[in-house]
């Protein structure tokens, strides 16, 4: 190469040189570390809501600065509250609801990566002992999946001014700060968790309504019957005994009872003890109860006379319906107290001070459910005097072979509607047996009636 091409090559590489330096140290934008990862998913990992097989929220008491835990997880086959006794939760639809909107949480905007900040949006974990202040606690929301994988864990602060649904999140044992949607019902009320439809009996099912209205002395076990009411259904009317020519059930009445029965809901729950529970799901009209069961009854209000019947010292009712079973709810003593106190039996030193299904402090009530199928609703048909017919082609039928068949068809029908009521009595008496349940004020006044709530003077026609 001669020298006027070397130089010529030399000068453009080290113009190329010179252009590249130029573009590398071209001033530069530089993003913040704390902003690297804003707009991702906090978990992005947990895609799947339905592996969610345990929710435990931990809030806190400022009051006491205690750690206030609520908990939902899938053992045994069934879905179950730790804190109130393992009560069966109807949890499945709600927990995978929250499950997605956990999900769904990202990290909008990093606010904050101050541990000084904490306390102000309330991120402080309330389960940090290392930490003294009783303020600025959020709360702790924790899912795990199978073997106790953790699926999702975050503490969620407080509010962010002036934008909906936002508030501060942060993950235990991290500094950073976020305010991030959240979208999610994270409701620690016990009646928010559980079927509270307890007796699943529909109105317009219910023929009869039997009202007990009595008091007991509970030194003497001696009953103070003042009155029995018996509603009966005849037609689309109600009747009932005792009424003078001049009287009649009043409809709306009745039908605010019925209605009240129909929704009738818990508000707590505490356990039988086990051999208490047992002797009520045996098949058999007479119990082997131990001191410490007639002990726990009595706590509760329920005692049996001299003659071995069971009573409550607010009376009872009774509802039978179509299918041949017999509800007797019986109303005991009162119940007050808030928050766990009152749904789960907790000593009034561990009351979370939060949860509240706004009956708190007023006279609920313990409820003692039993149910009985009575046979006598359905009688027995004739049977057919031989099955022959079934052996043969329908056009070799003769007319007894026909009546044999109607008898079998009606036999059968009898049999379907006889086994269905024993086996609906048992599935209840299976579920009734393991425990006390609270009602609220209000359910009680609505069920606890009188006569005079009941019967009124007919109306004269215009």
């Amino acid at each position: 190469m001669d020298e006027k091409k070397r130089t010529i090559t030399y000068g453009g590489v080290a113009i190329g040189l010179a252009l590249i330096a130029f573009i590398v140290n071209i001033p530069r934008t530089s993003t913040p570390e704390a902003f690297y990862d804003q707009g991702e998913l906090f978990f992005p990992e947990f895609t799947d809501p339905n592996e969610a097989q345990t929710l435990e929220v931990i809030d806190y008491n400022e009051e006491t600065g205690t750690p206030i835990p609520f908990k939902v997880t899938f053992q045994d086959g069934i879905w179950t509250i730790p804190s109130h006794h393992n009560y069966p939760a109807d949890a499945e639809d709600r927990l995978a609801e929250t499950a997605a909107g956990v999900i769904q949480v990202r990290k909008d905007d990093f606010r904050s990566d101050n541990v000084a900040d904490h306390e102000a949006f309330g991120v402080i974990d309330p389960l940090d002992e290392a930490n003294t202040s009783l303020k600025g606690r959020g709360k702790r929301v924790t899912i795990k999946g199978t073997n106790d994988k953790i699926l999702a864990d975050f503490i969620i602060g407080e509010k962010v001014e002036g934008r909906d649904n936002f508030r501060f999140v942060r993950i235990p044992g991290q500094k950073r700060v976020y305010a991030s949607r959240v979208d999610i019902d994270l409701s620690t009320k016990f009646s928010d968790w559980i079927d509270s439809d307890v007796l699943k009996v529909d109105k317009s099912a219910i023929t009869e309504v039997i009202l007990r209205d009595y008091s007991i002395n509970e030194r003497t076990g001696v009953i103070n019957q003042r009155d029995v009411i018996e509603l009966n259904k005849e037609g689309a009317e109600w009747a009932a005994n005792k009424m003078g020519a001049d009287e009649e059930v009043d409809e709306d009445q009745m039908d605010d009872l019925l209605k009240a029965v129909d929704e009738l809901s818990i508000v707590g729950v505490r356990p039988k003890p086990e051999g208490l529970s047992q002797s009520l799901t045996k098949d058999s009209d007479s119990m082997s109860l131990s001191q410490s069961d007639v002990l726990s009854l009595q706590s509760k209000g329920y005692y049996f006379t001299r003659d071995g019947q069971l009573v409550s010292n607010e009376g009872e009712l009774q509802v039978r319906t179509k299918d041949g079973v017999i509800y007797t709810l019986r109303f005991g003593e009162i119940v007050s107290g808030s928050g766990l106190a009152l749904t789960a039996g907790t000593k009034s030193g561990d009351e979370d001070g939060v949860e509240s299904d706004g009956e708190d402090d007023k006279e609920n009530r313990y409820l003692f459910i039993t149910t009985e199928f009575d046979p006598s609703q359905f009688p027995e048909p004739s049977e057919p005097k031989n099955t022959e017919f079934q052996t043969k082609a329908d056009s070799l039928w003769t007319d007894a072979d026909r009546r044999n068949k109607e008898l079998f068809d009606e036999h059968e029908e009898w049999k379907e509607k006889v086994e269905k009521g024993k086996n609906l009595s048992q599935e209840l008496n299976a579920r009734f047996a393991k425990w006390y349940y609270v009602i609220s004020s209000g359910s009680f006044d609505d069920i606890h009636v009188t006569r005079g709530d009941l019967i009124k003077k007919k109306e004269e026609d215009s």
